[in-house]
């Protein structure tokens, strides 16, 4: 069946078929009750029932495009027969349906005006007082909502987009909002394995329909539905299965017979020339063996990095791909995010950062995040490889991957590009005058990493560039390699006083890279710099690598990436014990097949778990207990070793797959890789396992002149999460989070980022916390937040300060010299500085 455009607009579309299924009858629903009806337990006081309003298809206060899915509810022994649901000023009682019984009903809303507005249930007895009412808030179905003002230049390219199954192109857009006419096509999947075009008008199964057995034992044909759109001026996808010969059209309250209630969003990697364009790709929305076990699949064209290299906006669009869903199928109970390399990266940055947009992810070849796992990873092998290639010293290969700390020394050549750093490389979709250059147009488009997140990032004051948070200053490369004696006193000096940095537009130069101050805080407070203590500290998370360390030519997804991973969340949340990690090489084609069944079982023992625990309690309580820790034998066998995937030598793991290292891990950082921007110190002769000469101190003293880092302390503006759900404006941003906070409670957890309220003051949690009360710990969990009238901050024992940061005390404002927590201001030699 040929693809054919939606007759209706989105919402109109939705609408019109729930008018049709909403036609209830008399004794199904019925009148609310009056307000005078329920008594207040024998206290004499008239008390409405207690009547909930619920937004299934997201959170109300990102609702897109106008519509939105909404519950009702109602107690027993009231009735609903007589009342109205007004939706945006108008009555859209007509909409809704019973779902599972008399006391619920579900429908899509649609004509919501820009900005906030009403939904509100009303009863005849008393129609001037809503006994609900749910304020919601509607942003443009082109966004944007939390990702900031739309990126300029921006490249439509639908007419470049292949439809599966017939090979159609989607036609030219629409607008400038590259939008098309929402679709909808059928495909299947033949007795080759291969999905092609359902047969137009047929009242027949195609003789070579594929039929597939799930692991549960049932038998279902491979039939899929397709949808595709835009939102968010993405070209999106949706799969499910659906048989169009022996089904009714689907519906938020009739979803397809064959889907299971859970979907997996299909998250593609790349990242380099990801900017200024829609893409004309997506994630893969065909893979039979999820569609076959019931799972529906979703995926944007900028949810793949090779086209938006830009988390946020990937957050954006996954989320208004979930909301369209939700309103044509209905409520998912589950969405698990799936992805490798680029693909991990969203993974987790959109689960931490924007918590209830993913449940649970499964994740390979991961990096913890590409701004800072990534990029100093490969702007490292940058520099030291050109410093190797062009030094006058001898080196031997065994002494520069001692530096480099790669199991495979192939792996600087192959991971030392620029190809995220450089304004200038990775260009070619931008039309050519309106490209940045140097020379000839100073202000053109930019085609770097950083400044496709200008709005995430913010902008150097001093050059009007986008803030950059890359920083080498007093990184001392190579030191483990010299207090290991693997390579001179005199190597390691000229190393260091060679090595350089890289500037503005990436070239090289002798000086060290110097970090944007505010692009470091917002890294933190809005995790770029993936936190781990946000919204992944409450769901399942399997890492599954695939070895690359040892392959010709080397391969940019080291191991030692899950390992920062694993340290973050450890570090945010005191355990991993929500992550999996498996690993195994490049021969076991079934082993997707098994973790897609083990998250499905893990999320179904937590969703039938209806104890008191907390949302982390239950994801680790919860594990099955056959999915374990460990990794796949080498010899062809493929036995699997459970053991935990640390950095035991005598690991059977470690092994056959080692972890190695990488260049800041030997220069001192920790494995977490979560320092931006180390402080500083003097260096100490007795910090170091050689001996220097007196010629060779005066040397070190003078290459390190400011000093050399110090990752005994935490990094320059190195801080949790501010708050989750951060929304960017262009100039700055703020929570979608913020408002009144709850009081503190110790059963429940908190996230890095969450604020209660306790004895009278605002507490902010710094990591992943629970049963802990606040103050009761001074460098504990929790800081306290207290203001002046203006909004500066006041000192209190508790409140980190970074460097930069501005606080009152006894009436006279200090500046902090470096971080500091528990150091009131007023000592000369201190942290604080006084503000004349």
């Amino acid at each position: 069946m040929s693809g054919s455009p939606l007759p209706l607009t989105r919402q109109r579309r939705t609408a019109a078929c729930l008018v049709a299924a909403a036609m209830i009858t008399v004794g199904t629903v019925m009148p609310i009750a009056s307000a005078d009806t329920v008594d207040d337990h024998g206290s004499g006081r008239a008390q409405k029932p207690e009547v909930t309003i619920s937004v299934l298809s997201g959170r109300p206060d990102t609702v897109t495009g106008g519509d939105a899915l909404v519950e009702v509810t109602i107690p027993e022994g009231t009735s609903l027969e007589d009342g109205a649901i007004i939706a945006g000023g108008t009555d859209q009682s007509e909409v809704f349906t019973a779902d599972g019984d008399d006391h619920t009903l579900v429908g899509v809303v649609t004509d919501l005006p820009l900005g906030d507005s009403e939904i509100q249930v009303f009863s005849d007895d008393d129609p001037d007082n809503p006994a609900a009412s749910l304020t919601v808030t509607n942003y443009p179905q082109e966004g944007p909502v939390i990702s900031g003002p739309h990126q300029d230049p921006f490249l439509c390219q639908t007419e470049d987009a292949v439809q599966p199954g017939s090979g159609d192109s989607l036609g030219p857009p629409l607008d400038e909002d590259c939008s098309i006419e929402d679709r909808v096509d059928y495909i299947y999947q033949n007795k080759m394995g291969s999905f092609v075009e359902w047969p137009e008008d047929t009242t027949e199964y195609p003789e070579d329909l594929k039929y597939t057995t799930r692991t549960s034992g049932e038998v279902v044909p491979m039939i899929v539905r397709l949808e595709t759109g835009t939102v968010n001026r993405a070209i999106f996808r949706t799969t499910v299965l659906h048989d169009p010969l022996t089904e009714e059209e689907p519906t938020p309250t009739a979803g397809p017979k064959n889907w299971n209630g859970s979907a997996i969003y299909m998250f593609g990697g790349g990242c380099p020339g990801g900017w200024y364009r829609q893409g004309s790709n997506t994630g893969d929305i065909k893979a039979p063996f999820m569609l076959g076990e019931g799972y529906a699949l979703m995926t944007s064209s900028l949810n793949v990095f090779g086209n938006s290299c830009n988390d946020v906006l990937a957050a954006e669009s996954a989320m208004m791909v979930k909301e369209t869903f939700s309103e044509r199928y209905g409520a998912i109970d589950n969405v698990i995010g799936w992805g490798s390399s680029g693909g991990a990266d969203q993974s987790l940055q959109i689960a931490d950062n924007y918590p209830g947009v993913l449940d649970a992810i499964l994740i390979s070849d991961v990096f913890p995040d590409v701004s800072f796992a990534t990029v100093n990873f490969i702007t490292d092998a940058k520099l030291l490889h050109e410093y190797f290639k062009s030094t006058d010293v001898a080196w031997t290969d065994a002494q520069k991957q001692a530096v480099t700390g790669f199991i495979n020394y192939d792996t600087i050549a192959q991971v030392a590009g620029d190809q995220r750093t450089n304004p200038v490389a990775n260009c070619d979709q931008v039309p050519e005058d309106l490209r940045y250059d140097p020379e000839t147009n100073p202000t053109g488009a930019r085609c770097d990493l950083f400044s496709n997140m200008r709005n995430l990032f913010g902008n150097n004051p001093d050059t009007g560039l986008p803030g950059r948070p890359m920083d080498n200053v007093g990184i001392q490369y190579g030191l483990e390699a010299l207090n290991n004696e693997d390579i001179t006193v005199d190597q390691f000096l000229d190393l260091n006083e060679q090595v350089g940095g890289l500037d503005n537009d990436s070239n090289l130069i002798p000086e060290r890279t110097v970090a944007d101050g505010q692009a470091l805080r917002n890294a933190y407070q809005t995790g770029r710099m993936l936190n781990g203590g946000g919204g992944l500290a409450e769901i399942p998370i399997i890492d599954h690598r695939t070895f690359l360390d040892e392959n010709d030519g080397g391969n940019i997804h080291a191991r030692y990436h899950s390992l920062s991973l694993r340290q973050r969340l450890i570090n945010a949340n005191g355990s991993s014990e929500n992550l999996v990690n498996v690993m195994r090489d490049q021969s076991n084609p079934q082993f997707s097949q098994q973790i897609i069944t083990a998250m499905g079982q893990w999320l179904s023992n937590i969703d039938a778990d209806g104890s008191e625990a907390t949302a982390r309690e239950k994801v680790i309580a919860n594990k099955p207990a056959d999915l374990q820790e460990g990794c796949y034998s080498r010899d062809g066998s493929n036995t699997f070793i459970t053991e935990p995937l640390d950095r035991d030598p005598d690991s059977k793991c470690e092994q056959l797959y080692p972890s190695g290292s990488f260049p800041r891990e030997v220069a001192g950082e920790s494995v977490a890789a979560d320092v931006a921007k180390c402080d500083l110190a003097s260096p100490q002769r007795g910090d170091y396992g050689v001996e220097f000469s007196d010629e060779q101190w005066r040397r070190l003293n003078d290459i390190f002149d400011d000093g050399v880092c110090d990752y005994t302390v935490p990094g320059v503006e190195q801080q949790g999460l501010a708050a989750t759900w951060a929304q960017f404006d262009g100039q700055g941003w703020t929570s979608l989070n913020d408002g009144a906070p709850a009081d503190w409670s110790p059963t429940d957890s908190y996230h890095a980022g969450d604020r209660v309220t306790y004895n009278g003051s605002v507490w902010l949690a710094s990591w992943w916390s629970q049963g802990e009360t606040p103050g009761s710990i001074t460098e504990g969990a929790w800081q306290e937040i207290v203001e002046t009238a203006d909004g500066t901050a006041v000192w209190t024992p508790t409140r980190i300060f970074t460097e930069g940061d501005v606080a009152e005390y006894q009436g006279q404002r200090f500046e902090a010299k470096w971080w500091t927590r528990n150091q009131a201001p007023g000592d000369t030699y201190g942290p604080w500085k006084p503000i004349e």
